[in-house]
């Protein structure tokens, strides 16, 4: 991440854009200033990476354990793109751009850096987009899709540390069996996805680890689950993390042992704004045609995006990009080792993020 960020501070210096660096983390703000005054827009991009060891053969491919799985390379380029063209046509502008080059987006953690840094502070709207193959492999390279309303999930992570007595596996009645009370757990878990939700108003609860024991014989003291859980509606968010840590004690309790939750809150739902919305769509159409553009949602996509802490504070509208082409073989899905984009389609999120500018400050 540092070093991305050094690369961004030095295109910043090249292009003459005046920027500084976040307090508590390698982030970047930065702001070209229109020929007229007017309002303050807000583009963002996320630079940072994921611990995952890079497979995809390319002559670039990262060497150090880490790799671009998810994209955020591309968006740093693409933004960086939109940059360059903007102050280019600096004096034509009505107002302000705003750049943001965020870290820690996997962590849920950047946004609220930047935000805490006023990276919003005194904007009237804020945009970004991500690329890949998020909202559906069969989505062709080259679309662009954004609309108003709830567009993303929020996403938490969940952990349950179950509490028994160990004890020989010959003789379970001498112990309290954290396994046993675990299983139940999780499949009390899967019944809250099943009943007690309404099955329009999407919510998944997924336990993903489990931890508990190291011999065949002998049942452990202690069993630690993780897991995380998803929804498009802040409500429903707040009752899925009471009911994770009331079926853990409840379940607990009916087998003698104990258990402790803790809730890890990562970021709230994206819900895009439906004026900005609408805006995007227009200023996308213009810069990469109609033809490219999708304005309609099946259903919110059920990953998460910590830009819903911008969204939270300005109105503003998140989009998504698609780079799924099987012949490139960038159709395989995000945080996969093999993970690649087709970069054809990279001057389309400058474009558009330029478009929106124009026509965000220019109307």
């Amino acid at each position: 991440m540092p070093k991305t960020s050094a690369y961004v501070r030095a295109e910043f210096d090249r292009l003459g854009i005046p920027y500084k660096q976040n307090e508590g983390d390698s982030g970047l703000i930065a702001a070209i200033e229109g020929g007229k005054p007017g309002k303050t827009i807000a583009l963002r991009a996320d630079m940072d990476a994921l611990p995952i060891k890079e497979e995809t053969g390319l002559s670039f491919a990262s060497t150090n354990g880490c790799m671009h799985a998810c994209g955020h390379d591309s968006h740093t380029a693409m933004l960086l793109g939109a940059a360059r063209v903007l102050k280019e046509h600096q004096s034509e502008l009505c107002g302000t751009v705003r750049l943001l080059f965020q870290t820690a987006e996997e962590l849920s953690r950047g946004a609220e850096v930047t935000v805490a840094n006023g990276g919003v502070d005194g904007v009237d709207a804020v945009f970004g987009t991500h690329i890949g193959t998020i909202f559906g492999k069969e989505i062709p390279a080259g679309t662009l899709l954004v609309s108003a309303g709830s567009f993303m999930a929020s996403f938490d992570k969940f952990v349950i540390k179950v509490k028994g007595v160990g004890c020989h596996g010959s003789t379970p009645e001498k112990g309290i069996d954290p396994i046993n009370i675990a299983s139940h757990i999780v499949l009390s878990l899967e019944a809250v996805n099943a009943r007690e939700f309404n099955a329009c108003d999407p919510v998944v609860l997924t336990v993903c680890s489990i931890h508990g024991g190291n011999a065949y014989n002998v049942l452990p003291d202690e069993v630690v689950m993780e897991g995380t859980f998803r929804a498009v509606n802040e409500e429903v968010r707040q009752r899925i993390a009471r009911r994770i840590q009331e079926i853990a004690v409840a379940a607990a309790q009916v087998f003698g042992g104990t258990a402790e939750s803790e809730i890890i809150w990562g970021a709230p739902p994206v819900v895009n704004d439906p004026d900005m919305a609408k805006l995007a769509a227009e200023a996308a159409e213009e810069a990469i045609g109609a033809e490219h553009v999708l304005t309609t949602l099946n259903a919110p996509n059920m990953g998460g995006e910590d830009f819903a802490y911008y969204l939270q504070k300005v109105p503003g509208s998140f989009m998504f990009l698609s780079s799924s082409n099987p012949e490139k073989h960038t159709n395989i899905a995000h945080h996969n080792c093999k993970f690649d984009i087709d970069e054809d389609v990279l001057w389309m999120g400058s474009a558009v993020f330029v478009s929106i500018v124009q026509k965000f400050l220019n109307r």
